[in-house]
């Protein structure tokens, strides 16, 4: 199947539901880092997905550090900054 048919905040809920379950299944973070990635551009995500994501990863501990790089460069790229809430900014640093 083609990742590209969920949008963002499908992705997002999905490595979330996973990462709160404490379910393992590095193939599917491996498959969403990699859709990700290779997404050339972020701005379909909302700061949210976005920050979900990430702590996803982090929960889950499927650490990649090209996801954390992509949405790093994504949110200074843009000056995204400002569209961030003050919980999805905290939540995309701490992870």
């Amino acid at each position: 199947g083609n990742l590209g048919e969920f949008k963002p905040q499908d992705l997002s809920n999905i490595l979330w539901a996973f990462a709160k379950s404490k379910e393992s299944h590095p193939r599917l973070f491996e498959k969403v880092a990699d859709h990700i990635v290779d997404h050339g551009n972020l701005g379909e995500f909302k700061p949210q997905e976005l920050s979900n994501t990430v702590w996803a990863f982090v929960k889950a501990e499927e650490s990649d550090t090209r996801i954390f790089r992509k949405v790093a460069s994504h949110i200074v790229a843009l000056d995204n900054l400002h569209s961030f809430h003050p919980q999805a900014l905290s939540n995309t640093v701490w992870a």
